[in-house]
């Protein structure tokens, strides 16, 4: 799935505390935005036992979102301004790591993605066969559309993520699922606090996973499209989709050194945020 490694950058290994046989600290993540009809369903499909902590990270929601994430149980993070997409993933990752998370799960708390597939990718990366996980919501073009896709996203969707597949060098499903799981070591090496806090964060951020040598992998997700899951329109999905043709051309720069973007430089080697 991964082309051969960049001479530039150092490999980095899966540490002792990951192959040896005790159980991983696995931690759930959740940008949450407007979420308060879909989170219980969301979170009843999660395999008992699967994770050791929820933390939600409200990006100052105008339903009841916090409210009733609190009275489920989770560890709730509100934020006092609204930070956009890739803003409130940073909160997110930042908590993980800061309480001891081995493997980080993000998904969305729309109940787009299918949450039992959790312990599946978070078992991959236990195992040592992949350092990021995505889910692929498109195992099949039938069974996309079906799942509610707009027809004008999954066209797009292919596009970008064959024109990523050939200049990242990878195999994915799909580049842009909001059902991703971490190994701890990518959340530490990669310098995703320089990245956006808009939606091409998720981007820029694969883009590095490739750059630092790090593994991906996908797993196929079942995916659900109705009113309340969360979804881009038209205008800001075009913005996306030029901005993630940008990210393809500065990872390039970058790979050949023309260039030495903050995103792509090593965190031991930048300010960090």
């Amino acid at each position: 799935m991964v082309t051969g490694p960049n001479p530039l950058l150092p490999a980095f290994e899966v540490t002792p505390r990951m192959q040896d046989t005790a159980k991983p600290k696995i931690i759930a993540v959740m940008p949450a935005y407007n979420a308060a009809t879909t989170l219980e369903r969301t979170l009843k499909d999660i395999p008992p036992g699967t994770v050791d902590e929820i933390i939600l990270v409200d990006d100052c929601s105008r339903d009841n979102t916090v409210e009733l994430a609190k009275s489920l149980g989770l560890t709730v993070i509100r934020h006092e301004k609204n930070t956009g997409y890739g803003g409130n993933q940073k909160t997110c990752y930042t908590a993980a790591l800061e309480r001891g998370a081995d493997i980080v799960v993000m998904i969305h708390p729309d109940y787009q993605y299918d949450s039992r597939v959790i312990p599946v990718a978070a078992e991959l990366i236990r195992l040592g066969n992949c350092d990021v996980i995505l889910g692929s919501r498109i195992r099949t073009r039938q069974e996309a559309l079906q799942g509610g896709m707009p027809a004008w996203k999954y066209i797009a969707n292919r596009c970008l993520t064959i024109f990523e597949n050939v200049a990242l060098g990878q195999n994915l499903g799909d580049f842009h699922s909001g059902f991703r799981a971490y190994r701890r070591e990518v959340l530490e090496n990669v310098p995703w606090q320089e990245n956006s806090n808009d939606f091409v964060f998720d981007t820029q951020f694969l883009a590095q996973a490739v750059f630092f040598n790090f593994r991906l992998g996908d797993i196929p997700v079942p995916v659900r499209y109705f009113a309340e899951a969360s979804s881009i329109n038209f205008h800001r999905s075009t913005r996306y989709g030029l901005l993630t043709l940008w990210v393809m051309f500065q990872f390039w720069c970058n790979r050949v050194g023309l260039c030495h973007s903050n995103i792509f430089r090593h965190k031991t080697s930048h300010h960090q945020a």
